[in-house]
Parts: C-alpha cells; structure tokens; sequence
C-alpha cells in the first residue's frame, strides 16, 4: 500500500485547474505572440496586431480572452486600450516553452 511521499505536497484543485486554463490559454499561437510581445511592456491593439500578423479585430478578441483567463491587465486611455502582461511569472514559462529570452529583462 502507498504510504505517501515524504515532504510531497499537492497543489489545490483550484490552483491546478487555474494553471490548466492558462497554459489552454497559451496554446494558441497568436495568443503566444502576444504574450511574448507584451512581456516587452505595454502596448495597444494595433501595435501588437503589426507585431504579430494579424489584424486588429483578431488581436482585440485574443486580448480579450487573456483578459478574462487573468493573463493580461487592460487600461484604456481616451478611445485606446493598452495591454500589459499580468505578472512576470509569464516571462518563466514563454522561456521555457519557446526556448528564448525576450530582449527586455
């Protein structure tokens, strides 16, 4: 019978289904893009759509599903809307799965 593993600790359901939603998140290509583009700092929608090839309207609802899964923070300035990375923890696993450091440090 298994005794348990010693000093082991599970993450809680609810950390473990976070995670997995965000790492779904990031599964998109576009959405890695973006992503990476915006661990450079912040920017807005038609930036980052020259940034990544895609146009502004596909931009705008990748943004926006970031937003919601927590990934992204949003302001708006006037009638533009500036996009920033959520936390540096991101910068972690885009290295790890891209195999490459963003310029900015």
């Amino acid at each position: 019978m298994h005794k348990g593993l010693p000093n082991f600790h599970m993450p809680d359901e609810e950390r473990v289904v976070a995670a997995a939603d965000a790492l779904r998140m990031l599964s998109d290509p576009t959405r890695l893009k973006l992503m990476w583009a915006l661990l450079e700092g912040e920017e807005n929608v038609a930036c980052l759509a020259d940034l990544v090839g895609a146009r502004p309207t596909a931009v705008s609802q990748h943004l926006s599903k970031l937003k919601l899964a927590g990934l992204v923070h949003a302001r708006r300035e006037g009638t533009f809307m500036y996009y920033t990375a959520a936390g540096d923890h991101l910068r972690t696993i885009l290295e790890a799965a891209l195999g490459e450091t963003p310029a900015k440090q």
